[in-house]
């Protein structure tokens, strides 16, 4: 295995060493979740954006290019007060990544506030994409209700009738229930809501085991997505109700769940197996640099840098901001998801897919993709976006 470019390598590897070569530089700060049993989420997404800074030789858009990166921590409030560090002292010319909601409902705003061009490389929370949508934010990712709604429509087409629904209980929960909802039309048991973190499930599965519902759709991602997983079998469920979920069973739960998780089903915008030249050529690297399969994250944070490089290839550089956004809006780079396109509210139009874990023959245990549910998806809220 070829070694990870830590934060501290990356800022040697990538960065600037003359006061000449100042002017021609590109400075981002890239918030990620590092740490804690959800740290598996940001370092996929950190790695997938090093990929890509790496692919173009250090030097998105021409510029050479230094990467701060920057563990939140799961704090809010933590990340709220690095981020200002980012802005202020270090003085960024963008931000990028963020994995969670709840830190990025609190730097959001400070962000874009400062005028500063914002790449999401995961969390779309719903204000994000409707009343609160500014000009300076674009995400590589995708609205947060949209997965969710993949399976809800899958749900429906199922002909399930009773359903119990999960997810923990902060902005992307409700977003991911809000979703899945929006497209199955039968009876909503129970929706129970967990704290952010939890990971003993006990409870709850006693609580889905007593209802006997046709299904449940669950939001756990990271180590809470693993713990479910294995309790869920433990408890008897598994092959009696159905298990329905997002980012809950996917290349970053994988490794941990093995053979307990083949075979169920996920909502997801992407899948190592995509048929198209980018995801190939992507997915290959990956693997040869880091030792691993990619996960949806991953392709996110790689898709972002290669945002990035292709914007400021059209604009010509990173002087003038207005040229740089509006090449941004163009999205004009080649996405490992194949189609790929901004909305009016910078989030992105895309098909969206369940997936089903499998086994490879080399053993490593991925995704890939069942069946197409939406062509070209549009979110929900961007009707509520004053940009539009």
């Amino acid at each position: 295995m070829k070694r990870k470019m830590t934060a501290a390598l990356a800022a040697v590897a990538l960065g600037v060493s003359s006061l000449a070569a100042e002017a021609e530089s590109l400075k981002i700060g890239f918030l990620a979740t590092l740490s804690g049993p959800p740290a598996v989420l940001g370092i996929q997404m950190r790695d997938g954006f090093l990929l890509g800074v790496k692919e173009a030789g250090g030097k998105l858009g021409g510029l050479d290019t230094e990467v701060l990166v920057v563990d939140d921590e799961l704090k809010p409030d933590g990340a709220l007060t690095k981020v200002r560090g980012l802005l202020e002292r270090d003085k960024v010319d963008m931000m990028a990544g963020v994995v969670f909601s709840n830190v990025m409902m609190a730097v959001y705003k400070p962000i874009v506030r400062s005028e500063t061009i914002f790449v999401g490389a995961n969390a779309g929370p719903s204000p994000i994409a409707g009343k609160a949508c500014s000009p300076y934010f674009f995400t590589t990712s995708y609205q947060n209700d949209q997965n969710h709604e993949a399976m809800g429509k899958h749900a429906e087409d199922a002909g399930y009738k009773r359903m119990i629904v999960m997810a923990p209980n902060y902005q992307a929960g409700k977003d991911s229930i809000a979703g899945f909802k929006r497209h199955f039309k039968g009876e909503i048991v129970d929706e129970i809501y967990t704290k952010l973190g939890q990971l003993d499930f006990s409870s709850e599965l006693t609580k889905i085991a007593a209802a006997k519902p046709d299904a449940v759709f669950v939001f756990m991602p990271g180590g809470m997505g693993v713990n479910l997983v294995k309790q869920y079998a433990q408890a008897g469920l598994a092959g009696n109700v159905p298990f329905l979920s997002a980012f809950t069973v996917d290349e970053t739960t994988l490794p941990a769940t093995k053979d307990t998780a083949v075979g169920l089903l996920a909502g997801a915008q992407w899948a190592p197996d995509l048929d198209n030249a980018a995801n190939k050529a992507f997915v290959a690297s990956f693997e040869e640099e880091y030792g691993y399969a990619p996960s949806l994250y991953a392709a996110q944070g790689y898709d972002a840098a290669r945002l990035i490089d292709g914007a400021l290839k059209k604009a010509g550089g990173k002087e003038d901001k207005a040229a740089l956004m509006a090449a941004l809006k163009e999205a004009p780079f080649e996405s490992v998801r194949g189609d790929f396109s901004f909305n009016t509210n910078h989030f992105p139009i895309q098909d969206v897919y369940v997936v089903k874990a499998v086994k490879r023959e080399d053993g490593k245990f991925v995704t890939q993709t069942v069946e197409k549910v939406f062509d070209d998806k549009v979110d929900a809220y961007v009707g509520e976006c004053r940009m539009n």
